[in-house]
């Protein structure tokens, strides 16, 4: 098969990546074999607009068919991984070692030792991707937070009754005065023991509104007997696929153990169900994250995981 590959060039690949992602995640039965498009859009508002990871003009490439149509799309997220977005008619091991040495070439990064590193991420039971990665000299990591395991709740099933913890009550966001509150939360939540004077303020959480799929019914909130914001949760609706993918969920730390993550869950997937959605999914990496999903969205999971090559 003749594939032309090319950098990212214009706005018009982000949203032609868009629909490919959405096209393969439907052929896929809706197994994230590949990325959703509401991943590859919190990477761009979020990953790289604010936390400076990655440039799509640096870290995307895509191989088309002599008609323009779009067959792979190689990108990062992280500093020196790398993702194999590909169309299942298109899929071979020639095209999948090519885009294997692109990424070595493009968007490996130097470790603490100087050497260039690339972390590439398969779903453990493709073989066929493994025996490719042994074959180049990857071998599995071995950190269990670093792997991810991706979980799917049909909404057809009934949803748990989460009430919230007496004196909490769950809405969606606020408008734009609230967004300070929703940014500290945030940094409360994944940084518990950083200093306070870490805390870079909230302009980066209008980038996170200017995604496509951002809805503020769908940014939910529990706030405290104090009027305090104390949990969240944001699900991204997508009506091409009909399904919710959540990212992030968090609670600040003083109000852990109220079940709040489990009824901002719940909540956001009773919206989506009267939106008309059909399946949620969420990704996990931590011991707790991912008890709070296999709880909430399903006990069962897709595990993927990072294999790494050192090259030099």
């Amino acid at each position: 098969m003749n594939l032309a590959m090319r950098v990212y060039q214009t706005e018009d690949d982000y949203w032609r990546i868009r629909a490919f992602l959405r096209k393969v995640f439907l052929i896929n039965g809706r197994r994230e074999l590949s990325w959703q498009a509401a991943r590859f859009d919190y990477w761009r508002w979020h990953g790289i607009e604010n936390l400076g990871d990655g440039r799509l003009e640096e870290d995307v490439f895509l191989w088309e068919l002599a008609d323009g149509q779009i067959a792979a799309v190689l990108n990062r997220e992280g500093p020196g991984d790398a993702f194999l977005q590909m169309h299942p008619d298109h899929r071979t091991p020639e095209l999948e070692e090519e885009m294997l040495i692109v990424a070595e070439g493009r968007l490996a990064v130097p470790g603490d030792d100087g050497r260039r590193r690339l972390h590439v991420w398969a779903n453990e039971h493709d073989d066929a991707r493994h025996n490719i990665l042994m074959r180049r000299g990857y071998a599995k990591g071995e950190w269990p937070d670093a792997q991810e395991r991706q979980r799917q709740r049909s909404l057809d099933r009934p949803i748990p009754e989460a009430p919230p913890a007496p004196g909490y009550t769950v809405r969606s966001l606020g408008d734009v005065d609230e967004l300070p509150a929703r940014s500290w939360l945030s940094w409360r939540a994944f940084h518990p023991d950083a200093p306070d004077e870490d805390y870079d303020g909230g302009d980066w959480y209008r980038n996170i509104q200017r995604a496509p799929l951002y809805r503020r019914d769908l940014d939910i909130v529990a706030v405290a007997p104090n009027g305090e914001l104390a949990a969240f949760c944001t699900i991204w609706y997508d009506d091409v696929t009909r399904t919710g993918y959540f990212e992030p969920v968090g609670t600040e730390p003083t109000h852990q153990q109220r079940g709040l993550g489990k009824t901002v869950m719940c909540e956001a997937m009773r919206r989506l169900q009267r939106l008309g959605g059909t399946l949620a999914t969420v990704g996990g990496g931590s011991p707790a994250a991912n008890a709070l999903y296999g709880s909430v969205v399903s006990p069962e999971y897709e595990l993927f995981e990072p294999w790494v090559r050192v090259l030099s």
